[in-house]
């Protein structure tokens, strides 16, 4: 029932060439920064991601586009990525861009098993293009349809040794569905302790749902728009 790996690179082991992954985190905040490193050590391409963004030029998810081994990207914001910019004005990126509240409830319909579900967001933009709409209530909607993964890389907070897991703050975010809506979830944590030790009332999500828990260490507090604002004279 242990679920604790000694390395990430022993958690990523079995991703190949082609799967679709999702990723959690916002900007640079609740990264799997380990798990990133270990995917990009790996060398796999061809991958489809999942996440809300795409890192920065140099950092997060950035580091895998860096060494061309992304083939798709579904997010939601894209704008502090330089190498993003280039790929995809290139034709060598595909993308499909999701409304932020419409990628959650996506990826929540593809755990849930929901076939998918009817937004208003969207309706007379791009978004729209090609789906599929329905008139309720006298307002125009678009069918959505759910999103799953090969797997799910997620950062969390605490996880005991069976994979219950804590997420803190703003990192609480796109995880807890991600974790249900794929085949493999691997969760990374600067904190793990024994089976137990976690309030069952404070878990997010439970380990039914994560297969592997590798320690993350060495956090860096990156920045991803460092601004600095004028002293008061």
């Amino acid at each position: 029932m242990n679920k604790v790996v000694a390395s990430a690179d022993e958690a990523v082991r079995d991703v190949q060439d082609g799967a679709t992954i999702m990723v959690s985190g916002f900007g640079l905040c609740g990264n799997p920064e380990t798990l990133i490193s270990a995917l990009h050590r790996k060398g796999v391409k061809d991958l489809t991601l999942i996440s809300n963004n795409c890192g920065t030029t140099d950092l997060g998810l950035g580091v895998l586009l860096k060494a061309r081994q992304i083939r798709k990207i579904v997010a939601s914001y894209v704008g502090e990525n330089k190498e993003f910019e280039r790929q995809y004005l290139s034709g060598e990126l595909e993308v499909e861009l999701v409304p932020q509240g419409t990628l959650a409830e996506r990826i929540r319909a593809g755990g849930a098993g929901i076939g998918g579900f009817y937004t208003a967001t969207g309706v007379g933009t791009k978004v729209a293009e090609g789906k599929e709409t329905r008139v309720i209530g006298g307002r125009e909607y678009l069918l959505e349809l759910p999103l799953r993964a090969d797997f799910a890389f997620v950062w969390a907070w605490k996880a005991d040794t069976w994979g219950n897991l804590l997420y803190r703050k703003t990192t609480r975010n796109f995880a807890p569905m991600m974790c249900a809506a794929a085949k493999i979830t691997v969760a990374e944590a600067p904190n793990v302790v024994p089976a137990g030790e976690l309030d069952p009332d404070l878990v997010h999500t439970p380990s039914i749902y994560v297969k592997r828990v590798v320690r993350g260490e060495k956090y860096e507090k990156w920045i991803e728009r460092r601004t600095v604002r004028p002293r008061a004279k």
